[in-house]
C-alpha cells in the first residue's frame, strides 16, 4: 500500500461562501410558536461498533490478556530474516519464565527477536518455531544456557548507587574486627558491583587483606567468566576515584594496553558461581552479612519475589542487611523484610 496521497485533487472551496439573495424574516418578540430549524444535511447513522455486540462481556483478567493478544497482532514482520510470529513470542515468554523466573514485557517482541536471532544463525535455523522445538525437544543444557543468557539484561559499573557502599563499610566497622564477614552478590554480572564490595571492604579494614568473603553468582554464565577475568576498559573506570583507581588496579600494557584489570588481592576475596534464584536448592551456605541482590527482582512478579525473599530469610544473619535496587520495593513482602530507607532492608522478626 503505497503512502503518497492521491494524485486527484479537488478544486478548492470559494474562501467567501456566496452571500445569501435574500434574508428570511425574523419573527417578532411576541411569537409564541415558532417552526423547528430544519436539518442542515440528514442526519448521519451511528458509528458501526468494532466488535459485534453480541459477543459476551470478557472477565478483568480475560480483557488484559485480549489486550495482550491484540498488541501482539500488530508486530510487524515484514523485511525480517527469520520467521517470528506472534504465538512464538508468547512461547518464549513462557519458556524463560519456567526457566528464569523472568516475566517478559508483551512489549519486548523486537528485544526478543534481535537477542535470539543470534542463537538462530549460529544453529542454521530459518524459523523462530523451529529453533523452539529443536530447544524444547533436545533439552541440551548447553543451549537452555545460551537461551537464558540472550534473554538476560546486564547493566551494571562501579559503586552503582553509591550510597549503598556507604552503608556497608559503616555496617562492617560495626563487627569485631577479628570475625570472617560473608557477602552475597546474587547479581555479578560482569564483575563491577562485587570488585566495589571487595573494595569497601578494604577500605573499611584499611587493608588489601580484610576479613571478607564475598560469593559473586549470576545466571548469565557469559557475565560470569568476564567478572573472573577482571579486566576493563577504561572506559569502565573512568569515573572511579584516582586514588581507587590507582590502589586498586592495575594498568594494561603491550596488547592490554587500554585496559585494567582488579589486583589478585581484590579477585582472591570472590568466587564467581552460576545460580539461578528458581532452582530449589542454591550453592551458596549462610548465614551471610549482607545481601545485594539489586535490580534482579524487577524482572519477576510478585509471588516470585515473595518465594525468593522468604528463601533469603534464613541465609540472612539477625543483624544483616539485604540491600536492593533503586526502583524496586518489598511491601508486599513486610512480614520478612522491614525498610530501612533508601532502599535498604533488614529482617522482620529482629527489631534494633
Amino acid at each position: 500500500m503505497s503512502d503518497k496521497p492521491d494524485s486527484k485533487i479537488p478544486p478548492r472551496a470559494p474562501l467567501v461562501p456566496p452571500r445569501a439573495t435574500a434574508a428570511p424574516a425574523r419573527p417578532s418578540l411576541g411569537t409564541t410558536t415558532r417552526k423547528p430549524l430544519a436539518p442542515l444535511s440528514p442526519a448521519r447513522p451511528a458509528p458501526a461498533p468494532l466488535r459485534a455486540t453480541t459477543a459476551p462481556a470478557l472477565p478483568a483478567g480475560a480483557a488484559a490478556r485480549q489486550k495482550i493478544v491484540d498488541s501482539l497482532g500488530k508486530i510487524d514482520v515484514s523485511g525480517r530474516e527469520f520467521a517470528f510470529t506472534p504465538a512464538d513470542f508468547e512461547r518464549v515468554r513462557a519458556l524463560i519464565y519456567k526457566h528464569a523466573g523472568i516475566a517478559l514485557s508483551p512489549i519486548k517482541q523486537d528485544m526478543v527477536y534481535s537477542r535470539l536471532a543470534r542463537r538462530l544463525r549460529a544453529r542454521g535455523e530459518h524459523r523462530f518455531s523451529d529453533y523452539l522445538d529443536n530447544l524444547e525437544r533436545s533439552n541440551d543444557p548447553k543451549e537452555w544456557e545460551e537461551f537464558v543468557n540472550a534473554l538476560t539484561t546486564n547493566l551494571t559499573s562501579f559503586f552503582r548507587e553509591a550510597h549503598h557502599f556507604d552503608t556497608l563499610a559503616n555496617l562492617l566497622r560495626s563487627f569485631d574486627p577479628k570475625r570472617t564477614v560473608k557477602i552475597w552478590c546474587c547479581a555479578a554480572s560482569t564483575g563491577e558491583e562485587p570488585y566495589s564490595l571487595a573494595i569497601t571492604a578494604c577500605e573499611a579494614y584499611n587493608t588489601l587483606s580484610p576479613p571478607v568473603q564475598i560469593v559473586a553468582t549470576d545466571l548469565d554464565t557469559n557475565v560470569l567468566r568476564h567478572g573472573e577475568l577482571g579486566m576493563y576498559g577504561m572506559d569502565r573506570v573512568d569515573r572511579l576515584q584516582r586514588d581507587r583507581l590507582q590502589k586498586f588496579f592495575l594498568k594494561g600494557t603491550g596488547e592490554q594496553a587500554g585496559k585494567v584489570r582488579v589486583r589478585p588481592e581484590l579477585q582472591r576475596l570472590l568466587s564467581f558461581r552460576r545460580l539461578n534464584l528458581l532452582e530449589p536448592s542454591w550453592p551458596v551456605q549462610g548465614p551471610f552479612d549482607a545481601i545485594f541482590c539489586r535490580n534482579v527482582m524487577i524482572y519477576f512478579d510478585k509471588p516470585t519475589q515473595y518465594t525468593i525473599l522468604k528463601r533469603f530469610v534464613p541465609l540472612l544473619r539477625p543483624e544483616g542487611l539485604m540491600f536492593a535496587g533503586h526502583s524496586e520495593n518489598f511491601m508486599h513482602a513486610a512480614d520478612l523484610f522491614r525498610s530501612l530507607g533508601r532502599t535498604v532492608y533488614a529482617r522482620t522478626d529482629q527489631r534494633g
